[in-house]
């Protein structure tokens, strides 16, 4: 397909002009776009936007921040010409307001160069990345130092609890920025957190996924390997040595690399973890020794090593251990990262953003530990690119191995996939029935919401498992709990 002038985009136009004042962002409302716009805002600029999937929360944000935003992508939004324009991921190629973007020869950057060069130049930038626990270790990591007096700024892909916003310009040497690896813009195709500078990184794990942009694990693996190879000779990679692949990456890092895991041997690894109460207790070993007893109130072993990677960057920049443990206990922790939505008629509903099989399993084994003795019941929406084919199907099988019972969607099947490589919701609940584990697939939420309101008893717990909104099930459940 010819798409006229946009073939001609200059890219001696990709820049970031000193002189800007008015900054449009073309798909503001996806999560990281809005935060820009409020970081870009916070700066001084007067920011305009754009984007099709105009609606609530994101557009009363925007709304609330004095910022414009087009519903629908037209031409018409770049008149008058803005300074800059900011374009999304979500923006594709044959978009018509980026072809009079093409057109009108405007300066433009992708959403990973801006924050780059207007927010991380001048900063000691602190990079988490990993298949999973970034939103959380990144959000752990920004509380912590605001805690700990360092009047971080950060950027991060969940709601962090103690600031009730996802985004903080800040006024510190430090900005944390969650290292997304999913590609930065239709015309930069590689991961994002190749433009965040990191000074010090923290790569939890690596598996595959984004089955839209990564033909193989091999490309996962090259992808994250680019981020090790570009961290400075004086910059510090915290690694966990509990995965293979990211050992073996750690191993080509030109800086120095600082292990953390549940093996002993690693820099720091933990001891006699208990959890009760909404608390999650261990003991801290640095090199295999004794080094405190920590507290923090996110269950299960995945978010102790989280806790771990936090507290050896903190070690690095030089935060005493007595305010570590004391800012770790004061974690209020990150929205859809087990949070409990409510507790009705006894029954405890959690929303998580757990989608991975890897991610599912760990959840649901750490709510096993944090709610003992209580029946576990969890309720999936397979909604990413990778969940909705039959690449996990398997892995899923043994991922809800901790759930009592497990009620499924079946996801909307993805355009251009052969019907024999979609997820299927029946086969998930077929293959777990033959485990011993209750389970249901259902066609549509209003049928798992009469399904749950039917069979949900006092003592129960309800973990929600979905990437998105999943059509807003926590709230209407709790509403049908206190109805019956």
């Amino acid at each position: 397909m010819n798409h006229g002038p946009f073939h001609q985009l200059d890219p001696e136009r990709n820049y970031f002009p000193a002189t800007a004042h008015h900054i449009h962002l073309m798909g503001i409302c996806g999560t990281g776009m809005g935060a820009m716009a409020g970081l870009l805002k916070k700066a001084g600029y007067r920011i305009t936007g754009s984007d099709n999937q105009v609606y609530p929360p994101m557009s009363d944000y925007l709304a609330a921040a004095g910022i414009i935003v087009q519903n629908g992508y037209d031409p018409e939004n770049l008149t008058p010409p803005p300074d800059l324009v900011v374009v999304g991921n979500v923006i594709r190629r044959d978009n018509t307001e980026a072809l009079e973007l093409a057109r009108l020869a405007l300066p433009y950057v992708s959403f990973p160069q801006a924050l780059a060069h207007k927010f991380l130049s001048n900063k000691k930038s602190l990079v988490v990345a990993g298949t999973h626990g970034k939103t959380t270790t990144a959000s752990l990591l920004a509380t912590m130092l605001a805690g700990a007096g360092y009047d971080p700024g950060f950027m991060i892909g969940g709601i962090v609890q103690a600031f009730q916003a996802n985004f903080r310009l800040g006024g510190g040497d430090y900005f944390v920025v969650e290292g997304d690896e999913y590609d930065t813009a239709f015309f930069d195709k590689g991961p994002k957190f190749l433009h965040y500078q990191p000074q010090i990184a923290i790569l939890t794990s690596v598996e595959f996924d984004h089955a839209d942009i990564y033909a193989d694990f091999q490309a996962v693996q090259d992808a994250f390997a680019r981020l090790v190879a570009i961290m400075p000779a004086d910059g510090v990679l915290v690694a966990c040595f509990d995965d293979q692949v990211v050992r073996k990456l750690a191993a080509a890092a030109p800086c120095r690399v600082v292990s953390y895991g549940r093996d002993h041997a690693a820099a720091w690894s933990f001891a006699e973890m208990r959890s009760s109460e909404g608390q999650t207790s261990f003991t801290l070993l640095r090199q295999g020794r004794p080094s405190g007893r920590f507290t923090g109130i996110m269950a299960g072993r995945h978010n102790v090593l989280n806790s771990l990677a936090v507290l050896a960057v903190l070690d690095e920049i030089g935060v005493p251990a007595e305010v570590m443990a004391r800012e770790l206990a004061a974690f209020q922790g990150v929205r859809r990262r087990q949070e409990v939505r409510g507790v009705v008629a006894g029954v405890t509903v959690i929303d998580d953003f757990a989608h991975h099989p890897t991610a599912v399993h760990e959840t649901l084994q750490a709510l096993r530990e944090a709610y003992a003795g209580q029946r576990l019941v969890a309720v999936f929406e397979p909604r990413t690119n990778s969940s909705r084919r039959t690449i996990f199907q398997e892995q899923y099988a043994r991922a809800f191995s901790g759930a009592d019972e497990v009620v499924v969607k079946e996801p909307e099947p993805l355009p251009g996939v052969a019907p024999e490589e979609h997820f299927s919701a029946d086969r998930l609940a077929d293959d777990l029935q033959g485990q011993g584990i209750r389970a249901a697939g259902f066609t549509n939420t209003q049928q798992i919401l009469a399904y749950l309101g039917d069979t949900l008893r006092s003592g129960d717990v309800v973990a929600i498992l979905s990437n998105g909104g999943f059509d807003n099930i926590h709230q209407r459940l709790l509403d049908i709990l206190q109805s019956r």
